[in-house]
């Protein structure tokens, strides 16, 4: 899970840090506002930590800003601890806030509050994750690095195939029957051309979703 971190106080931004890395999240920090909404645009965060009071754009607008394109968990820490405060970071769309000064224990407690909450979100959706791949088959849109892809029909049906069955080899039979519809008929090429062009869209540098295991068929990861 990668977490954004947006505190403008070095000492804390560094401790966070340290402490979220050591638990395995994968980190990006800001010291501001507006190289966090950068970071969050660029890098695709699963989860944000946010400060109100930052230079250049403020915890809350920074939050609005998030809201326009993504519900991802969005934990405040503060030392704003006013009613009025905390009741206007819930209502901007903030998942919980945190006053300071507080325990590394409680931040972490928190997090996997909202990491339970993600894991049913998805559970009961018909989105899937994979690397910088986010699939949500409910509203048909497929996105790599936050960028909507085009596929085709065929394209389409494949990838949500294949990913429906990740892990699991299926063969080039299987592939046609789901997507085709129709019974075999022997045609290597008419697949291989369509996996061609569906990973050469949703493969990047770091991520290759779709193995071919030679004269068996394919398996997607």
């Amino acid at each position: 899970m990668k977490i954004l971190i947006a505190e403008d106080d070095k000492d804390l931004r560094h401790l966070l840090y340290e402490q979220l890395t050591g638990e395995g999240y994968d980190v990006i920090s800001a010291s501001n506002g507006k190289e966090a909404y950068d970071m969050f645009v660029s890098e695709s965060p699963d989860m944000a930590i946010l400060d109100i009071m930052m230079p250049l754009m403020d915890g809350f607008s920074l939050l609005t800003k998030i809201r326009e394109t993504s519900g991802m968990p969005v934990i405040f820490l503060t030392a704003r601890g006013d009613e009025i405060d905390k009741v206007s970071g819930l209502r901007l769309g903030a998942d919980d806030y945190l006053v300071k000064p507080w325990g590394m224990n409680e931040l972490l407690a928190r997090i996997e509050v909202q990491k339970r909450h993600m894991r049913s979100d998805t559970a009961h959706s018909d989105i899937i994750i994979s690397g910088n791949l986010r699939m949500d088959f409910t509203n048909g849109i497929i996105e790599n690095n936050s960028k909507p892809l085009n596929l085709n029909a065929k394209e389409y049906h494949i990838l949500r195939y294949l990913s429906e069955n990740a892990g699991r080899v299926v063969t080039k039979k299987q592939i046609y029957q789901a997507v085709w519809q129709d019974e075999y008929i022997y045609d290597d090429n008419t697949i291989m051309v369509q996996i061609s062009h569906l990973r050469a869209k949703i493969d990047d540098e770091e991520h290759k979703h779709i193995d071919t295991l030679v004269g068996i068929g394919y398996r997607f990861h």
